[in-house]
């Protein structure tokens, strides 16, 4: 996640012929307590510790808070970029404790907006939100905000879109970098441009808009040059070599990112230093060099677990689990994968979430509450929030129960979904059968509909999507089961994926008059990776009418034929826009599932046989794509002597 927030104000050229001793001179002479002043005496020596430690001890025989507090926070900020946080917490807590002793504004905002920043980088969402939300509070309660008040509600605005980010709320994190980007364009500030173009390409990415995604970083990046900071092209170069990655662009990512990984050790940046392991990690995976990717994403892992640095651990131990599934390494490949999935409950959890949502309704009228502050006593302002509360008791009440009962629910099919997630690794013909993404999208799904506060719309693909899972892990344990249970299993997951598609897509089952699938016996979930190619392949990209068939008839007596059709784009063109795609979905079902086929059917008189039958109109345009597979029915009882 990117995270750099550095308080900067240009210097003139006497600034630049200043000596620290004129500068301390000046300082303990005339005891300035505005902040702009002291950064003018002391905006060339802030990142020199043993000069702010002059400043701190010369300050403190005097008593002058405000000079302490501001050597300490840049003291702490050194820290910071070393990836010594707790030191640097200690020093912002020192800074804000004597700023507060003053009731020096511009200070206060400053430390908090400090402390939120290295929570953030801690990945701990919840303390670094209430830091940015009280420095943006702060900053807000004056009427005529000074410059550098306006860049501390630049900074928290900033800071608050990349927890947006880190809780992949994207749109609101782009809301959030625009106003940030706004206070920066009136304040002229080039460092606080350059990290919001960095922040907003960031979520431009993470939406799949490459194009728009670039722009921003080389703006970035040409903020940066002007600078001439090595830290920001550290950080823009790593972004780009990233997205270098989702081209497909993957050795001009690797060479990029070897460049710039060598910079990034030299500033000595733990944060930057684990994300450029893991990006050179991800780029050498891609060209398949896996057994020199795995040390670079082990050690982005081991940074990351040294400095606590939970996003890019998950990140890295997600494809640290898929280079092992592909060596075979499966066990392996679980730990990694049981690693990631602790990291991310512990970000994204629904605590979080929610805590987010509040802060978000809470500043979604800024206007009006800004209205409120300037004209409104402290009292009024209570009363106001009082009256709030009482219109909004019952609703309240009644949504806390239902919030509880949805959160116990919620997380009990977290549950059931990580152990069938674990069992798919753990048994080697099931371990692909289902994307390890799905139930996750699922349960993000339903929760926007707890969000938006449709409950009967939530509850009704809840007890949907806990069938389903239930069949899954019921069908996981057996080798065949009824093609009754194995089309209800489907009609379930079909009303699931629906939902991801605004319920577009319509999906008929049609079994012939002479069929018993209740008699059938078929291997357990075979038809889900047809359907899942005609969803992602087939129709996730067609605009209009979306249809799927599945049809099941007996042409004779050894053999039941199962035909998937749907009207999608065709194979071809699917095929090109996968392969443009930021993230390209892998089928290896299709491989698996013919495996499962030839095993089941090895007790049968007659094989399976699959055809894929590419459907065109009369102009030979595409009109979708229709799978056919052939079950045997008749055992082979000679086997059985």
């Amino acid at each position: 996640m990117i995270g750099f927030c550095l308080l900067s104000i240009d210097a003139n050229s006497q600034n630049n012929k200043r000596s620290f001793e004129e500068s301390l001179s000046t300082a303990l002479r005339n005891t300035p307590t505005d902040f702009s002043s002291l950064d003018f005496l002391f905006y060339r020596y802030k990142r020199d510790t043993t000069q702010m430690r002059i400043l701190a001890n010369a300050s403190e025989e005097l008593n002058y808070l405000e000079g302490n507090s501001y050597a300490q926070i840049h003291i702490g900020s050194i820290y910071r970029n070393l990836s010594q946080y707790d030191k640097a917490i200690d020093l912002y807590k020192n800074a804000l404790t004597m700023a507060e002793t003053n009731n020096n504004i511009e200070l206060r905002a400053i430390c908090l907006n400090m402390l939120g920043v290295v929570y953030r980088r801690m990945d701990l969402v919840r303390p670094a939100l209430d830091y940015h939300t009280r420095s943006l509070d702060l900053a807000k309660s004056e009427a005529q905000p000074t410059k550098a008040l306006k860049k501390s509600i630049a900074v928290s605005q900033n800071s608050m879109g990349n927890i947006y980010l880190t809780l992949k709320q994207y749109d609101l994190a782009i809301k959030q970098f625009s106003k940030s980007l706004s206070y920066e364009i009136e304040l002229n500030n080039r460092l606080g441009l350059a990290i919001n173009h960095q922040n907003i390409g960031s979520a431009k990415e993470s939406k799949g808009q490459l194009d728009d995604a670039l722009k921003h970083y080389q703006t970035s990046l040409d903020y940066n040059n002007q600078l001439d900071s090595d830290v920001g092209r550290v950080i823009c170069y790593n972004s780009i070599g990233r997205l270098y990655i989702k081209q497909g662009k993957f050795q001009e990512a690797k060479n990029l990112i070897g460049k710039n990984l060598e910079k990034a050790i030299e500033l000595k940046d733990q944060f930057y230093i684990a994300s450029s392991y893991l990006n050179m990690g991800i780029a050498e995976s891609k060209l398949k060099a896996y057994d020199i990717a795995k040390p670079h994403l082990l050690k982005a892992i081991e940074i990351g677990d040294q400095y606590n640095f939970k996003s890019s651990n998950i990140e890295a131990h997600n494809h640290m689990s898929e280079i092992l599934s592909l060596q075979g390494e499966y066990r392996k490949s679980l730990q990694h994968y049981k690693s990631a999935i602790t990291l991310e409950n512990t970000i994204n959890s629904d605590m979080n979430l929610q805590y987010v949502n509040d802060i978000i309704l809470q500043y979604e009228n800024e206007n009006k509450n800004r209205q409120i502050k300037a004209l409104s006593s402290e009292n009024e302002i209570v009363k106001s929030k009082l009256l709030r509360n009482e219109k909004l008791f019952w609703f309240t009440l009644i949504g806390l129960i239902l919030i509880s009962i949805f959160l116990i629910t919620l997380n009990r099919q977290r549950q059931l979904k990580q152990e069938k997630q674990i069992l798919t690794l753990e048994q080697d013909m099931l371990r692909s059968q289902m994307n390890p993404h799905f139930i996750f999208n699922s349960l993000n799904s339903i929760k926007l509909y707890i969000i938006n506060n449709e409950k009967e719309n939530a509850v009704y693909y809840l007890n949907k999507f806990s069938k389903l899972i239930r069949k899954i892990l019921v069908s996981s344990t057996e080798k065949e089961i009824s093609l009754m249970d194995e089309l209800e299993t489907m009609q379930l997951y079909m009303n699931i994926e629906n939902i991801r598609f605004s319920n577009e897509i319509n999906f008929n089952i049609e079994i012939g008059p002479d069929v018993n699938t209740a008699n059938i016996r078929v291997p357990s979930l075979i038809l889900q990776p047809f359907l899942e190619n005609a969803l992602w392949h087939g129709l996730s990209s067609k605009s209009g009418e979306k249809q799927i068939k599945l049809m099941v008839s007996k042409p004779n007596s050894s053999f039941v034929s199962i035909a998937v059709t749907d009207n999608g784009i065709g194979r071809t063109k699917a095929e090109k826009i996968n392969h443009k795609k930021l993230l390209k979905r892998k089928s290896l079902g299709l491989a698996i599932t013919k495996a499962r086929l030839a095993n089941f059917s090895k007790a049968y008189t007659d094989n399976y046989s699959l055809q894929i039958e590419d459907l065109y109109d009369e102009n030979h345009t595409a009109t979708g794509t229709k799978v056919v597979v052939h079950i045997p029915l008749q055992l082979n009882t000679l086997k059985t002597a």
